[in-house]
């Protein structure tokens, strides 16, 4: 498999604060990963400093081959489109409706063709099971439904990597669990996943790898070949 992200004893710093020490992972095409930890452990630094959000300050860190210490600060977009990010606390434009929120994210990453936008929206919501939900309004929404309006934000410019930021954690058990296998299938299809959560339910069912993140450290606590079910 492809070896997207590579870190070799990286060091990882929120406002001068090393959140995270000595860490050795890498991650792999269309693998996915549940990144597990309290509130606090680390979680979204560590997938904050995958797209140049968080200091690597020690150690060797490639993204996509890009050398993330010594990367030029006008390469960062570059990287950071390649990324998909879904976050626990939807960032929608609440004025604005579903179809003009994912043709505002394509306009500023530079699509300007009407209809390959409005084609391009289309795909990411029917992938999404939201194909009739264009016209509505955020709040017009359940929180399960404005989280798969987010998921389709993130797949919008084809990304290789999702990286779901406690997506679970406004939503009851069962609205959840189908989230979760919406990313699952979406890592099936060849996208790599790494989702941040503290429910330790989730992992058990489904195959993939999972990381503790604990005391300033990561620890792979189990891996399950990819595809096994």
């Amino acid at each position: 498999m492809q070896t997207l992200i590579e870190y070799d004893g990286v060091d990882i710093c929120q406002q001068e604060l090393i959140i995270l020490r000595d860490i050795h992972l890498q991650v792999h095409g269309g693998e996915f990963i549940f990144l597990l930890g309290k509130v606090g452990s680390g979680k979204s630094s560590l997938l904050k400093s995958f797209y140049r959000e968080a200091a690597v300050t020690a150690g060797t860190a490639r993204v996509f081959g890009y050398d993330l210490r010594r990367m030029r600060r006008r390469d960062v977009p570059y990287l950071r489109r390649k990324f998909g990010i879904v976050f626990q606390d939807f960032r929608l434009l609440i004025d604005r409706t579903v179809n003009d929120n994912l043709e505002f994210v394509l306009r500023a990453t530079g699509w300007r063709d009407k209809e390959a936008i409005r084609t391009q929206i289309d795909n990411v919501l029917r992938q999404v099971g939201m194909a009739t939900k264009g016209y509505k309004m955020p709040h017009q929404l359940s929180g399960g439904e404005q989280q798969r309006i987010v998921i389709a934000r993130a797949l919008l410019n084809s990304p290789e990597v999702i990286l779901a930021d406690e997506p679970t954690g406004n939503l009851d058990p069962d609205t959840a669990s189908g989230l979760v296998d919406l990313l699952y299938q979406i890592s099936r299809a060849g996208t790599t996943v790494v989702m941040a959560t503290h429910n330790l339910a989730l992992p058990g069912k489904y195959p993939g790898r999972i990381i503790r993140c604990e005391a300033e450290h990561l620890t792979e606590i189990t891996t399950t070949a990819y595809g096994q079910e």
